[in-house]
């Protein structure tokens, strides 16, 4: 191997050690299994279920609503709140199953990257141009696929601040900051490396509720259940 190659391999490694990485040279070597497994829990992920249930029941295009965001919060601005837990049931569920059969088949170094990859599906999907959903509800259908425990308590802390403050974005983000440290503890440091990483991605797309929420314009969830803001 040659002598330019080894600070960037030992970069690599510590890395890898670091952030509790699956072995990258196993992924290289078996590209040929990995990559199809990776494309699919992709392929899974960006299903809009929350625009597919509005235009089957007749309200249209999700994205022309509210915030134009596909996920559970905004259908539930169309004033169908059974429509919305049909969404978020459904958008939890993709999340939970493909991390679930990947955990059953295909082995832990897969079921990381796969973890990561079905919500990257749910936030920029390739069918809607990369605008995607905010990832919350498959974050925790990967949540309780990985480690049910920590999945029970992240959403009973999810449940306390949304009634406490009654913003779902809020909650959202202050219940997935903690999963890391539940899924380290409860379960084991790969885990908590997964909902680090997703914990991380689901604050990027939150960035334009927390400037709402700082300024005091970001919408409240209603006693009614006619809410704001996924």
């Amino acid at each position: 191997m040659e002598d330019g190659a080894t600070p960037i391999i030992f970069f690599l490694g510590v890395i890898q050690s670091t952030l509790n990485l699956p072995d990258w040279k196993s992924i290289i070597y078996d590209w040929q299994i990995f990559v199809p497994i990776f494309v699919v829990g992709y392929i899974i992920g960006s299903i809009p279920f929350g625009l597919i249930t509005t235009k089957l029941s007749g309200l249209g295009d999700i994205r022309k609503i509210g915030s134009g965001n596909i996920g559970a919060t905004n259908v539930l601005r169309t004033g169908k709140v059974g429509l919305a837990l049909l969404t978020l049931l459904l958008d939890t569920t993709k999340g939970f199953l493909v991390v679930f059969i990947s955990q059953k088949y295909c082995g832990p170094d897969a079921t990381f990257y796969v973890s990561l990859l079905v919500v990257l599906g749910h936030m920029f999907p390739i069918w809607l141009k990369l605008r995607g959903g905010k990832g919350v509800a498959t974050f925790f259908g990967v949540l309780f696929a990985l480690s049910p425990t920590s999945a029970i308590v992240v959403l009973a802390i999810w449940i306390i601040v949304a009634l406490a403050f009654r913003y779902s974005s809020l909650a959202a983000l202050i219940s997935v900051s903690f999963a890391p440290l539940f899924g380290h503890f409860l379960s084991d440091p790969q885990i908590g490396s997964i909902l680090t990483i997703l914990a991380i991605l689901i604050w990027i797309r939150h960035i334009n509720n927390l400037r709402n929420l700082f300024k005091g314009n970001e919408r409240k969830i209603n006693v009614n259940l006619t809410t704001h803001n996924k």
